[in-house]
């Protein structure tokens, strides 16, 4: 987390659009791929392009990239209709995401971090919103396959996120999913339309977190299903 925050001060990428330049080729991409995941985001929760249109008061709008408008009328939007998710959150939930995906230098350093952490005999890893997204790359890479990966808030099923990580694949023995359909992170099970690899993702979508949120750990690591997983995991080590 601290060297992720670094290459945030780094890259000069603040969360809020308004503040960064345009016709730069790092902030256009950024907008693109923000305004990917906050449209799947809006759709996800049942946000119509009506009411997006209505939120920017216009109609015509055109949905291009320099559209930073648009993008703040979806983050508006989900602000306002989801329990416990405010603007800061998603953005800088994008922003985040997006350094890690598309910025080699920014991956590789954080990858780096987390494989030290991998040793021959690790039974259990439990990946959670973009660490999830971190443990999948750095098992990816990993010359042995890990017994048990447990992923919780994970997503790893948004298009833009998996087209960023194409080709994809299961790293490990057996892979467990977990999420709470109200999470707007976890937008979609890891299954075969949302992340096809063999062999199959476990998939549980019954979790109902309790934090704010809905995508706070705590409210995944201390489900029934999600810990008795973990404790399998290292009882069969």
């Amino acid at each position: 987390g601290d060297q992720l925050d670094e290459f945030v001060r780094q890259f000069e990428l603040p969360a809020d659009p308004a503040f960064v330049p345009k016709g730069s080729s790092v902030f256009d991409e950024c907008g693109e791929f923000r305004r990917e995941i906050a449209e799947e985001m809006c759709a996800r929760a049942g946000i119509t392009e009506q009411q997006i249109r209505g939120e920017m008061k216009a109609v015509e709008i055109e949905k291009g990239v320099q559209n930073w408008e648009w993008v703040q009328a979806l983050i508006r939007l989900l602000d306002r209709n989801l329990p416990g998710v405010s603007q800061g959150t998603i953005e800088v939930f994008l922003r985040d995401v997006y350094l890690y995906v598309k910025r080699d230098v920014v991956r590789n350093a954080i990858d780096a971090i987390v494989a030290d952490k991998l040793k021959p005999d690790t039974a259990v890893v439990v990946g959670h919103s973009l660490g999830s997204v971190v443990a999948y790359n750095v098992l990816k890479a990993a010359g042995t396959k890990v017994p048990l990966y447990v992923t919780v808030g994970s997503p790893l099923g948004i298009r833009a996120i998996r087209k960023a990580l194409s080709p994809i694949e299961n790293p490990v023995a057996q892979w467990y999913n977990a999420f709470d359909e109200r999470d707007v992170v976890a937008l979609y099970p890891l299954d075969g339309k949302n992340f096809d690899v063999s062999p199959a993702i476990a998939n549980n979508d019954k979790v109902k977190n309790w934090t704010d949120n809905r995508h706070g750990i705590v409210g995944y690591l201390d489900d029934a299903n999600v810990a008795q997983e973990i404790y399998s995991g290292l009882l069969t080590s």
